[in-house]
């Protein structure tokens, strides 16, 4: 049972992981809003991302054209991710065995 509790916070500190490359992509993004290739990596990454960004946007209001939700986003994905990646490790080394998914 304790491998496959490593296994599934191993899974949602990948995920977790990726999905904040593509909030950062979706950011970055943002700042070129007028040409054609962004917009098209935009439409495809604002129904991912902003489901999630919506929840910070609705208590931190843009300040000067500036969306700083995202960075509240970001630095949470952040802390559960590095939350989950140790609980997954310190799971590794108190059972002995070790998946190896993400190189912990």
């Amino acid at each position: 049972m304790n491998n496959v509790t490593q296994l599934i916070f191993e899974t949602l500190t990948a995920f977790l992981n990726i999905y904040w490359v593509l909030i950062i992509v979706r950011v970055l993004l943002s700042w070129f809003q007028g040409q054609e290739w962004a917009y098209s990596i935009m439409s495809f990454l604002s129904p991912i991302t902003d489901p999630y960004l919506n929840i910070f946007r609705s208590f931190i209001p843009p300040l000067g054209g500036i969306d700083f939700s995202a960075i509240l986003a970001i630095l949470l994905l952040q802390f559960l991710s590095n939350a989950f990646g140790t609980f997954a490790a310190s799971l590794a080394l108190n059972s002995g065995f070790y998946y190896g998914i993400l190189g912990f």
